[in-house]
């Protein structure tokens, strides 16, 4: 009943920009016009109708997406789809089957456009999918919308329709051309996609930075969110990275901001979608973190929309898009993420080396940094870095941390290079000026930008850091920063014995949820999901295990009980010292 009364207006809608547009269309490819609406929003479902244009063919076939740039992994979005349909403009159904996965056919009978319906599922609260409740709708491009595979500059055309009780609409897409509200208009697919909108009623701040309006659009907010600070620091943020680039390339540019329990983020051209707490101003270490991820996916704009890989770009949304320079697009990214806090003042030189510290610790402390090279961590991010399990660790590595690091050693490097002359930036820079845009730069030519700006032939000091497993040599950045390792905390007189493996209370049991390589739990066979019971035939508290292993020193034999599928078994375990290497830094 209700999808029957609206489809007339769907349809109205269609009909009146087709005949105010059909100058325009002789000049350029006909749009793809969609409607959104959400009649039922509390079902979490956005029901959406486009109008297709054939072009005369007797059947044009339609894809959706299988994942979105900047988060690497094939989501299959079209199993959120269901009753797709497509009918004439005069509304006689159409012969629709379905091909692949995420394609569909259509037999058109010559019709020159026809119209397709479906509904789209929409209750996962990530950054790179939709969400739909009684409250808001949050929809991303490749979730949400079907296409012509073709590639080119269609036009791609979106009205949001309001359910009663919302009030605006946003997006980083610019107004169509009739000036509507909740009317967009994209030059193609890939802008489309580019352009989350978020729908209901937000709170929306502005400010300026080079006379280009830029607006924090809040969701969820509950007025626990302190926005005058946070405009205040995200202002800092925009300046300071535009002192760096020289310019902003966009003419407005989005946060998005929806407030829940989560986190994260994935970068736009002129826009972001963040996740955060609600909670996040209400606390300094909380407040932070979200600068850094307001600091992170700014730079982004820059750094991988702009200035990318290669391979991204234009995209492929049917298959994994490889490419071995993520630690550039995400490792450098992460880098300069906390170096334009520390430049626009929003951290102390402590916070700045203690976050630096935990990449270093986080790095040095992973076992798969002697297993796996940065450069085939950022070609295998589609089967490990967003598929991790409990021996993720052991095998592999982020291309975000190693990347920041090499990033900050490159910076080091190009500033000893150059007695000072250059650094890092100017490396980016560089690069943005050669490869941005339609470019793309390759792994190699990168390589030779930061060479060139180094005055020297780098070739085999990025050999050593990306294609080896070799451990990065940290002393010429020490030298460059003025910086040391603080020394360990001496060992005490009886240190106490070490297992090794980490582990979580639960309804009272001690349960093991990782176990590094070479650690004494690793070598006894102590397995994650393992309850330990006991320790040489002695019963603990679940919480009391570090208490329980001060009665043994490193080097003691112990027999570890542990229950395993249901099975109990003693496992014989030599303790070791925990390790005490500092990668705590601090000016010298």
């Amino acid at each position: 009943m209700i999808r029957a009364r609206r489809r007339p207006v769907f349809l109205a809608i269609f009909i009146c920009v087709l005949t105010l547009s059909a100058r325009a269309g002789a000049q350029q490819p006909e749009p793809i016009r969609y409607v959104v609406g959400f009649p039922a929003p509390q079902t979490h479902y956005a029901v959406v109708q486009a109008v297709v244009p054939t072009g005369g063919q007797p059947a044009i076939e339609l894809m959706m997406p299988v994942w979105t740039p900047g988060s690497y992994l094939v989501r299959e979005y079209s199993k959120n789809l269901e009753s797709v349909v497509a009918k004439s403009i005069e509304g006689r159904a159409l012969p629709i089957a379905k091909t692949a996965k995420n394609r569909w056919r259509i037999t058109t009978g010559g019709a020159p456009r026809v119209v397709l319906n479906y509904r789209v599922y929409s209750r996962e609260m990530t950054v790179r999918n939709n969400w739909v409740d009684a409250d808001f709708a949050m929809l991303n491009g490749a979730a949400t919308f079907l296409t012509l595979p073709e590639r080119g500059p269609r036009p791609h055309e979106v009205t949001i329709q309001l359910p009663a009780g919302w009030k605006t609409s946003v997006t980083g897409m610019a107004d169509a051309p009739d000036g509507a509200p909740n009317h967009y208009r994209a030059p193609d697919f890939d802008t489309l996609v580019d352009c989350p909108i978020v729908a209901g009623n937000p709170d929306i701040y502005t400010f300026q930075v080079a006379g280009k309006p830029h607006f924090l659009v809040n969701v969820g907010g509950d007025g626990l969110w302190d926005a005058s600070r946070s405009v205040a620091d995200m202002q800092r943020i925009v300046e300071t990275a535009l002192k760096m680039w020289g310019s902003l390339p966009y003419d407005k540019y989005v946060f998005f901001n929806v407030l829940t329990g989560g986190g994260g983020g994935i970068e736009h051209k002129n826009s972001v979608m963040m996740m955060a707490s609600r909670w996040a101003t209400t606390t300094h270490d909380g407040y932070v973190r979200w600068l850094g991820l307001v600091s992170h996916e700014f730079f982004h704009l820059w750094n991988v929309k702009r200035l990318r890989p290669i391979e991204l770009g234009p995209f492929d949304y049917e298959h994994e898009v490889y490419t071995r320079s993520l630690w550039i697009a995400e490792g450098f990214t992460d880098y300069y993420g906390d170096v334009i806090l520390k430049r626009a003042g929003l951290v102390t030189d402590a916070e700045y080396l203690a976050q630096l510290s935990d990449t270093i610790r986080s790095l040095q402390t992973t076992p798969g940094r002697l297993v796996q090279p940065v450069e085939l961590a950022s070609f295998d991010a589609w089967i490990k870095e967003y598929r991790r399990d409990e021996n993720s660790p052991n095998v592999s590595i982020s291309y975000y941390t190693k990347g920041a690091l090499i990033g900050w050693l490159l910076d080091a490097k190009v500033r000893q290079a150059t007695k000072g002359a250059k650094n890092l930036d100017d490396v980016m820079r560089l690069a943005f000026q050669r490869y941005s845009g339609e470019h793309g730069y390759t792994p190699e030519q990168f390589r030779q930008v930061a060479s060139e700006v180094a005055g020297q032939d780098l070739g085999s000091w990025f050999e050593r850091a990306l294609d080896t497993t070799e451990e990065l040599d940290y002393t010429p950045a020490l030298d460059a920063f003025g910086l040391r390792f603080r020394a360990a905390r001496p060992a005490p007189d009886d240190p106490p014995g070490w297992l090794g493996a980490r582990t979580r209370v639960d309804g009272g049991r001690l349960l093991v949820t990782e176990v590094r390589r070479g650690t004494p739990a690793y070598d006894a066979g102590i397995n994650v999901d393992d309850e330990v019971l006991a320790i040489n035939d002695v019963r603990f508290p679940a919480d009391q295990l570090d208490v329980r292993l001060r009665s043994y020193r490193p080097g003691n034999k112990v027999q570890v009980l542990v229950s395993r599928r249901d099975r109990v078994r003693s496992l014989d375990v030599t303790l070791g010292a925990a390790p005490r290497d500092s990668w705590e830094l601090e000016k010298r």
